[in-house]
């Protein structure tokens, strides 16, 4: 499932082009008539941009011509935006406005009598905005937005999102993976604090914490989500000395406030790691908050952009904590950095394997459903039963 090329072709027409909504920005990112950036939708690169009307459009970033990617720019403000090549020109809408020399010159060449542009225009995407964050898919239709998000995520990721946003910054990274185990990970509620000893020395996320992982009623989405301060250091570090696994007495910060969370949800929820089927994330961890979009690269490899934000109303002192939060995330964060690694390590080990089996049943088998626990994959279950009805390949009686 990670190595073949062939399912990873049919990835790309029936997940990333078939029957999903998939992040492509954030309004935030293209506020004004013209602002346009360029993201990708499995491996197709996409532009999206702002009209004068102020409406958003996406269209494939291929011109019609000659197949030349058109916008080289990873944002901006256009009136219009023209090939390189050969000077082909297209509106913001995606509408193929120009030809030059279409009738030829000096009364020689030019386009056939028949040519008419606007059986040229680019492929577009439908675009629907949730809460400032902007969804494309190439199946124009397919389910409401909200419907395909479902009360779970309408509910989170509203809520992260409920207030005017303003953009802090960006990460990116590319890890040479396969794209699945992103989100294998991501739903993956058992490792948080095994593998970032940072998590569970700081008591960001312990496996002794309230907390769970919980789906939309399709599995396709998910949130981890724990409570800090619902365990204590000694039943922790009991719980894992037991576990045979140490907790990093000697690991010190200079500067405690990096994990020093100040309440702003009314959750009271300390973190929350949220997984968008198939392209999109979100997290709240303490009060540090980004948004992940993921790229494929083909079967080895994969890239995420993180976006930093705050929101409008923000003190200069909560930015400022939120940025020095933010030095546990993305490629080089105190916590994030491992999952890249360990990623990586499957990915490698696997590829002589490829006749054999993962191992998923840490919270049980049986029915797919919530759990009030982080020693649980269930999750990771909800992904693929989805994933394999998409596919086409789920097996007889698998619970849908």
């Amino acid at each position: 499932m990670y190595h073949d090329p062939e399912i990873y072709a049919l990835e790309q027409e029936r997940i990333f082009k078939g029957k999903a909504w998939n992040i492509l920005c954030l309004e935030a990112e293209i506020p004004n008539p013209g602002d346009f950036q360029i993201c990708h939708v499995g491996d197709t690169p996409v532009v999206v941009n702002r009209d004068e009307d102020g409406k958003v459009y996406a269209f494939v970033n291929r011109c019609a011509h000659r197949g030349a990617e058109i916008v080289r720019e990873p944002r901006g403000n256009g009136t219009d935006h023209t090939c390189i090549y050969h000077a082909w020109c297209y509106s913001r809408k995606g509408e193929l406005t120009g030809v030059p020399f279409r009738r030829g010159a000096n009364g020689k060449g030019g386009m056939p009598a028949s040519f008419e542009p606007k059986q040229h225009n680019l492929q577009t995407l439908k675009v629907e905005s949730f809460k400032g964050c902007l969804f494309g898919s190439f199946d124009h239709d397919i389910e409401p937005l909200e419907e395909y998000l479902g009360p779970l995520m309408v509910d989170h990721v509203g809520g992260l999102l409920d207030k005017p946003i303003k953009i802090l910054g960006y990460q990116r990274q590319r890890i040479k993976a396969n794209w699945k185990l992103y989100p294998e990970n991501i739903k993956d509620a058992y490792h948080g604090s095994l593998l970032h000893e940072f998590n569970r020395t700081f008591g960001l996320s312990r496996l002794t914490q309230v907390a769970g992982g919980y789906m939309d009623e399709k599995h396709r989405h998910s949130i981890l989500f724990q409570f800090s301060g619902s365990d204590s250091d000694e039943v922790a570090l009991r719980a894992y000395r037991e576990a045979g696994v140490q907790r990093g007495e000697l690991m010190k910060l200079n500067d405690y406030d990096m994990v020093r969370i100040i309440p702003e949800n009314d959750k009271g929820m300390s973190t929350r790691v949220i997984n968008l089927f198939p392209n999109g994330f979100f997290h709240q961890i303490a009060n540090t908050l980004a948004m992940r979009k993921l790229r494929t690269l083909g079967v080895d490899e994969f890239e995420l952009t993180w976006t930093l934000f705050g929101y409008e109303d923000d003190t200069p002192e909560m930015t400022e904590h939120r940025l020095n939060q933010a030095n546990m995330v993305g490629p080089a964060g105190l916590i994030s950095m491992e999952d890249g690694e360990a990623l990586e390590l499957v990915h490698r080990t696997t590829k002589t394997a490829q006749n054999e089996y993962a191992v998923i049943e840490m919270g049980g088998v049986g029915p797919i459903g919530d759990r009030d626990t982080r020693v649980n994959e269930v999750t990771v279950r909800g992904f693929w039963a989805y994933y394999s009805q998409l596919m086409g390949i789920a097996p007889e009686g698998a619970e849908q």
